[in-house]
């Protein structure tokens, strides 16, 4: 299937790009799409920029969040008169259409009877465009009696009530609803395309009058004319690009005044010297949060702060084609080398760890407490809005053995659904659709009673987690970082784990987030739409909630017979001392059910200098250390370590695997492709933050290596990290000049 353009413009006109970014594509209707969208640039193009569009105008403030209950009854009462009378017209059309054609066959006059047809219809007020016709001529058409513009609609939006009644409500929510009075709500057509974004109300009243998709549409009529007046009536303000981006420009710039976002320093691992620093020592993170919030801020046009820019959780946002494991450990381990993209004369190792894929038959019952965020800085549409839709993905994919409770905080904090079985769904829903925000946050007092609602419940056989869905805004009770670490840290001795989904802009406490789900053996995502809640909570739904092991640990050590210097590429605030390796006292990351985790290293081969590597005077009490040709060769290159426990466990257990050195390094472009697509999302992370480690690597080689490394990938996601990259490179002050 083709995707359709509008005129000859080349912009598209496809429904199916403004409801796929707004998360209403579903099953084969999506996998379709995304097949589409893998093959198509311009599609990805544009998904990016309706993207892009909805959630500026998602930041508009002051708006109506909700229609009138007069509008709300309004509409949906025409709509169901509109779908009565587009039954009868369907029934009408058959009629004539069978009619005409077997008058058109014992005469003969086939193309007669096709003007006849014409005709008929025209007196019912049903217009047909020719090129519509497929299966039959009422499948593809479009009955809307009194608006005399046709085109491609959104079908479903007009068969179902519900589902137009939540259109107009989103317009409502972003400003763009045209009129208060609820006799302009009629007929609705809503058409995202990177020119505008416009919406259509054709009332009794204005049924002459023509959509405002265009001037070109009225172009020559007189501008005193009913038809002219009623265009202009009709919101023309949003008609051109320029007033929109001229508006989403105003709100950037306001909102740039509150900005009270948190993030981290973050200092990039340097090169270290093999024989000085064998031994390299990370706990591993299955975090994603930094590569949705990334996504976030190129989609609003800006460029991301640099502690926003986990390069880590950039790689792991993607899952990797790793062997399951085979033996009775929780994981499997595999390593792979080649020469770095960024600079041949270097090389790249990728640590690839695969978590053991739990079967629906063998998943334990989950014991879950939603700690849901309700003040009054959650009060907007990208996050207690989409805190509900998401978790509401969750529940109704809960089996019948698994729990809910759900705990709210503001001012105070309270219980409001006790621990309820899956199997009464419509319960936990209707407490969950119910929530409203408003108050200060008072965080600490609701995680004390979320963890008291989980131990009470406590599944000794299941899995126990508690999820806090916040803008991590804590301004009540205690808010210090370290002392919210100390009640984690005491929390967690319970066996309850603890996850964290961030929502929201302007106020984003990320590194508050990040630590509680660091120090609450679990993970940290942010939610930027309704598409990212549903691939955290249904997608990986069993990598998220079911942890196989935990207090993850990685050592690696380097042969300095073969290697120079390396340095780890991200896992900043992961690093752990050497003596930290073997302390089953200290804590690490998680690994979830079917979960992946990559990490790269970066590898200077031995004979080469290290940059940046500072002389030092020769030592007086020790002697000179050997020179890397006096070194043993093992024939390795390296070895990996991991050390782990069982998710119940207190004693960690070890895997070691070593990574012979190749008589031949691998090109970099005869590398697995899942290899390459990771090392291009590196260099993405590294070039977004002006790292000097990235080299001379421009945009349009990442892009280069990173769509030729798509692979199998459901749900488009890889497809999706293309159009980021476009955005980044419009944003590079050096993009004009260079590439």
């Amino acid at each position: 299937m083709e995707p359709r353009n509008h005129g000859d413009s080349g912009i598209m006109n496809d429904p199916r790009i403004t409801a796929y970014a707004l998360g209403e594509l579903e099953g084969r209707e999506r996998e379709q799409f995304e097949r589409e969208l893998a093959q198509s640039a311009q599609m990805q193009e544009e998904l990016a920029t309706v993207t892009q569009l909805t959630e500026s105008l998602g930041k508009l403030p002051g708006n109506q969040e909700e229609l009138e209950s007069v509008q709300r009854a309004t509409l949906i009462a025409r709509c169901k008169q509109n779908q009565q009378a587009r039954q009868r017209h369907k029934k009408i059309v058959r009629e004539i259409f069978r009619f005409t054609l077997g008058a058109a066959a014992a005469i003969v006059a086939l193309p007669v009877g096709f003007l006849l047809i014409l005709l008929a219809l025209a007196q019912f007020g049903v217009f047909i465009p020719i090129g519509s016709f497929g299966p039959g001529p009422w499948a593809n058409a479009s009955y809307y009696p009194g608006q005399d513009e046709r085109g491609t609609v959104d079908q479903m939006a007009h068969a179902q009530p519900e589902r137009l009644v939540a259109q107009a409500e989103l317009l409502a929510a972003n400003g763009v609803v045209v009129s208060p009075a609820s006799e302009m709500f009629t007929n609705m057509t809503i058409t995202v395309t990177n020119i505008c974004i416009t919406d259509t109300f054709v009332s009794e009243e204005a049924q002459q009058a023509p959509s405002p998709r265009s001037d070109a549409l009225i172009a020559g009529a007189d501008p005193s004319s009913p038809r002219v007046m009623r265009q202009r009536a009709l919101k023309p303000e949003i008609a051109q690009q320029a007033a929109l981006q001229s508006k989403v420009e105003q709100v950037r710039d306001r909102s740039a005044e509150w900005n009270t976002e948190g993030y981290n320093a973050i200092k990039e691992n340097a090169f270290l010297d093999a024989k000085q620093n064998p031994l390299s020592t990370f706990s591993i993170d299955v975090d994603t949060a930094s590569y949705s919030n990334v996504r976030r801020f190129l989609r609003e046009g800006a460029t991301p702060p640099a502690g926003a820019i986990r390069t880590e959780e950039l790689i792991n946002y993607f899952t990797y084609n790793y062997p399951q494991p085979t033996d009775s450990a929780p994981f499997s381990v595999n390593l792979e080398l080649a020469t770095a993209p960024w600079d041949t004369k270097r090389e790249l190792v990728r640590i690839g760890i695969k978590g053991k894929a739990l079967p629906p038959s063998e998943r334990v019952p989950a014991n879950l407490v939603f700690l849901v965020d309700v003040s009054g800085s959650m009060d907007e549409a990208n996050k207690l809005p989409l805190l509900q839709r998401s978790l509401r993905a969750l529940v109704e994919n809960l089996a019948d053995n698994d729990r809910v409770a759900i705990v709210v905080y503001a001012g105070s904090s309270g219980l409001v659904l006790p621990s309820t079985p899956g199997t009464k769904k419509h319960d936990i829903l209707a407490v969950l659709d119910n929530l409203s925000a408003g108050g200060s946050t008072h965080g600490s007092e609701g995680i004390k009673l979320a963890y008291e609602t989980a131990r009470k419940n406590f599944l000794k056989e299941g899995t126990n987690r508690v999820i806090l869905c916040t803008d991590g805004d804590f301004n009540v009770g205690v808010t210090d970082q370290s002392e919210l670490q100390k009640l984690i840290e005491r929390e967690r001795a319970s066996g309850v784990f603890l996850s964290v989904l961030g929502f929201g802009t302007g106020n984003v406490k990320d590194s508050t987030m990040e630590l509680l789900a660091d120090k609450g053996n679990g993970n940290y995502a942010y939610i930027d739409s309704i598409n990212e809640g549903r691939k955290v909570l249904v997608e990986q739904m069993g990598s998220t909630l079911f942890t196989i092991a935990k207090d993850v640990k990685i050592q690696v050590e380097f042969n300095p017979a073969r290697v120079a210097g390396y340095r780890l590429i991200g896992y900043e605030n992961r690093l752990l001392a050497k003596e930290d390796f073997n302390d089953d006292k200290k804590d690490a990351g998680e690994i979830g059910a079917g979960h992946t985790v990559t990490a790269l290293y970066e590898i200077i081969p031995a004979g080469q200098k290290i940059p940046g590597d500072p002389s030092v005077d020769p030592l007086k009490y020790q002697k000179p250390e050997p020179v890397a040709s006096d070194v043993p060769d093992s024939g390795e290159l390296l070895t990996v370590k991991l050390r782990y426990k069982q998710p119940d466990g207190d004693k960690s257990q070890l895997i070691a695997v070593p990574l012979p050195a190749p008589e031949q390094v691998r090109a970099f472009d005869q590398a697995s492709t899942d290899f390459r697509f990771a090392a291009a999302v590196a260099a993405f992370g590294m070039k977004l933050r002006g790292s000097p480690d990235a080299g001379t690597i421009t945009w349009d080689e990442i892009l280069k290596i990173a769509r030729g490394a798509l692979g199998d990938d459901p749900g488009s996601y890889r497809a999706e990290f293309l159009t980021l990259v476009e955005s980044a490179k419009k944003l590079s002050p050096a993009t004009s000049n260079k590439e």
